[in-house]
């Protein structure tokens, strides 16, 4: 004790932060190689096979398919749209995500009720069928690289929108996104926290959703995701699809711009 006194305070704490940071990666690359362990059985392929499923059966009251589904890349043609979304929709007159554009689908092909399905509790009912149809639409584009578009002005706008959203502090602990993802090097207990206010690298944010979550055996899409960090931030709950959660998307997707997607992944 007394030769850790005779030391210069700097030279304490210049080695406390030393070993604080040994215990982070340490911990960071145990989590790593818990998720690696896993990929192998990644319950998310289930949720995977059942989307393939609902995609090609003929259902709801017009006892059709979906496979006539446009999600921006033409009729029926999923590999390589989900890293191109959330984009413009010249049908429904604004910009989409991968889940609300797929209610849509399930509305105008289907017949089914699109607004009682943006009702409908996450995991339940047909929004369960949703956050399945997402994973097996997202996880054709594996291995793809996001390049979400930026010509329409709706598009620009919403990156804006975005943008403003995800700094906008406020709720009873005057938090925003930016709060938790704002700035490199980040994290809560053991749980790294990405900047999502650029590319975070491959596989991270953005391109990591719909994921499989272990700690209660769920399939989250990125409306669910964010729906999460609102209550989090001690915000109003989010509609299903709503402008902010697609301005959301926008701002998170164009900053991802080049990032590997490695959707359906494995989250804790």
């Amino acid at each position: 004790m007394k030769n850790l006194l005779a030391l210069p305070l700097a030279t304490i704490v210049a080695g406390l932060a030393t070993v604080g940071t040994a215990h982070a990666q340490s911990a960071s690359e145990g989590i790593a190689k818990y998720r690696e362990m896993l990929q192998d059985g990644n319950p998310a392929e289930l949720f995977e096979m059942k989307g393939e499923e609902l995609w090609k059966q003929k259902r709801g009251p017009k006892q059709a398919t979906l496979e006539q589904c446009d999600l921006g890349l033409g009729p029926g043609v999923i590999q390589g749209a989900f890293v191109q979304l959330p984009r413009y929709f010249k049908d429904t007159g604004r910009v989409q995500d991968l889940e609300s554009r797929l209610v849509t689908c399930m509305e105008t092909l289907q017949g089914f009720n699109g607004a009682e399905i943006a009702k409908t509790p996450f995991g339940r009912g047909e929004m369960a069928n949703v956050t399945a149809l997402a994973t097996y639409v997202a996880t054709a584009s594996k291995g793809m690289r996001f390049n979400l578009p930026q010509q329409h002005p709706q598009e620009k706008a919403m990156y804006e929108v975005g943008k403003r959203a995800f700094f906008t502090r406020g709720g009873t602990h005057d938090f925003s996104c930016a709060s938790c993802h704002g700035a490199d090097d980040k994290r809560i207990r053991l749980q790294e926290l990405p900047n999502l206010t650029k590319n975070p690298g491959d596989g991270v944010g953005f391109a990591a959703w719909p994921a499989y979550r272990v700690s209660n055996s769920q399939m989250w899409g990125m409306q669910q995701r964010l729906n999460d960090c609102f209550r989090q931030q001690r915000f109003p709950e989010p509609k299903f699809g709503s402008d902010v959660t697609i301005a959301l998307g926008v701002y998170m997707g164009v900053n991802a711009k080049n990032a590997e997607s490695i959707v359906p992944a494995i989250k804790r």
